[in-house]
């Protein structure tokens, strides 16, 4: 079964995408949205099974969701646009960025990983052990399918971001869940990019919004300016 992703869809301008994390849906974004649809047409979507968008029948995994963006798209005629991630959402946005470039205006990730090993240890085992207790007590459920999201997946080469052209702007709390070391992976691969840490944990687009909002308004500022002058 085909779907239609459930979107807030305010403002007018360039578009800016957001793409929200595991378990959670496009209300994530509030701050993002009140400040960016001041001069950007901003579009916070529910990720298929998530929020109000329903799960149909296709496989749930990031490439199906980086699909279903790639769907959105065509539907509502957008032939590009800024993409802004957090969590499984950066990971949506790399995998949709890695087959389709050219609809790609520029990438902007926080909390991203490329494998399941770029979270923390202390974060990742009980997620791991989570989720073979409840595939053991239960066949399914969609608490299981979401865990299954953090176990096995994404699955992205480091070597592979290289292709990448557009502009990238990779974020992250210094006390994320997501290692240092893997953040910065993700920055060193991308060739056009700039890295970001924030004070805070995961979710610094929350706890941190006034000052991510100001640092990725001026990223997609700086952006257009470089693309004027060329």
């Amino acid at each position: 079964m085909n779907i239609n992703l459930n979107c807030e869809d305010r403002g007018a301008g360039e578009p800016l995408i957001l793409l929200h994390g595991n378990g959670g849906s496009g209300q994530f974004f509030k701050h993002q949205m009140d400040f960016f649809s001041k001069e950007y047409r901003v579009m916070a979507i529910d990720t298929r099974g998530h929020g109000k968008s329903p799960r149909g029948n296709r496989p749930f995994t990031i490439k199906q969701f980086a699909e279903d963006l790639h769907k959105f798209m065509c539907e509502r005629g957008i032939e590009k646009a800024n993409l802004l991630g957090f969590s499984d959402g950066g990971n949506i946005a790399i995998t949709f960025a890695l087959k389709y470039p050219d609809m790609v205006e520029s990438l902007i990730i926080s909390g991203a990983n490329l494998y399941p090993q770029g979270v923390k240890a202390s974060v990742q085992v009980p997620i791991v052990i989570s989720y073979y207790l409840i595939k053991f007590f239960s066949k399914y459920s969609r608490k299981s399918e979401r865990l299954g999201l953090m176990v096995k997946q994404p699955d992205i080469r480091p070597l592979d971001l290289e292709k990448l052209q557009m502009p990238a702007l990779v974020m992250a709390g210094t006390n994320d869940i997501i290692k240092e070391t893997h953040t910065r992976l993700i920055k060193v691969n991308l060739p056009n990019s700039k890295l970001l840490f924030i004070k805070g944990g995961h979710s610094i687009l929350q706890t941190q919004h006034e000052k991510v909002n100001r640092v990725v308004g001026n990223f997609l500022k700086e952006k257009s300016q470089n693309e004027r002058m060329e």
